[in-house]
C-alpha cells in the first residue's frame, strides 16, 4: 500500500494577522502499486495535454480553476481513496501550548488523519512532502510509527519517506486533495464545494477538529 500525505493552509494561530482559519492534512492511499502507477502516468500525460513541461508541478493553490478542473477530472477515475483532517483554529475552540509550536501542530494533525485511516492501512509506505529539516523528518517518522503501533504483529506503517512534491505526481495529488478539502470548508471561497464534488466518490472521511 502506498500513502501520500500533504497539507493546505498554515499552522499559524494569528488569524487576525493573515493566518488561515483552517489547517488541513490529506491522506491519499492506493491499495495496489499498479493503481498508483496508472494514476501517476495519467497526471504526467495531463501535463502534455495542457501544454506544460514534463517537470511542471501541479499545485492547487497556484493553479487556475481551469487547470484545477482538468486535474480533478483526470484523476477521478483512478482507484484511490482519501481521508482528511481539518483543524479549526478558532481560538475559542483550539487551545493548548502544543499548538503554538509548528512542529508539534503538524505532527498532531498528521497523527489524527493516520489514526482515522488506520482501519484501512496495511504495510503502508507513507510518503510525506519534504518541507522541513532532516531532524524533524526523522522525528515525525518515529512519532507516526509509535502512534500507530499495533500489537499482535500487525504492521500498519512499514516505512515513512520524505520526498519533494516537485518530482512526485502523487504528492501533487495529495496537495490537490488537501486544497480541495480546505476550500470546501472555507465559506468565503468561490464555488467552495464544486471541486470536492468531482472526487467525492473517493472520499472515506473528512473530520473537522475540534467540533
Amino acid at each position: 500500500m502506498l500513502v501520500f500525505v500533504d497539507e493546505s493552509g498554515d499552522t499559524g494561530l494569528k488569524l487576525d494577522h493573515g493566518s488561515s482559519r483552517f489547517f488541513t492534512v490529506a491522506l491519499v492511499a492506493f491499495e495496489e502499486a499498479s493503481d498508483a502507477v496508472a494514476c501517476d502516468q495519467r497526471i504526467q500525460l495531463l501535463k502534455t495535454e495542457l501544454g506544460l513541461t514534463p517537470e511542471y508541478e501541479f499545485h492547487f493553490k497556484k493553479n487556475s480553476d481551469k487547470v484545477r478542473d482538468a486535474f480533478l477530472r483526470a484523476v477521478s477515475p483512478y482507484n484511490f481513496f482519501y481521508y482528511g483532517i481539518v483543524i479549526n483554529k478558532d481560538p475559542s475552540k483550539l487551545y493548548g501550548e502544543g499548538f503554538k509550536n509548528k512542529e508539534s501542530f503538524y505532527k498532531y494533525a498528521c497523527s489524527l488523519v493516520l489514526e482515522n485511516a488506520k482501519g484501512k492501512l496495511r504495510n503502508a509506505t507513507v510518503v510525506i512532502d519534504e518541507s522541513s529539516s532532516d531532524d524533524f523528518q526523522r522525528r515525525l517518522a518515529t512519532y507516526l510509527r509509535r502512534r500507530l503501533e499495533v500489537k499482535q504483529g500487525e504492521c500498519l506503517i512499514k516505512k515513512v519517506k520524505m520526498q519533494r512534491s516537485q518530482s512526485n505526481n502523487l504528492l501533487q495529488l495529495a496537495d490537490y486533495v488537501a486544497g480541495v478539502i480546505n476550500r470546501s470548508v472555507s465559506d468565503n471561497k468561490k464555488d467552495a464545494k464544486g471541486f470536492r464534488r468531482l472526487i467525492a466518490h473517493r472520499e472515506i472521511q473528512v473530520q473537522i477538529w475540534p467540533k
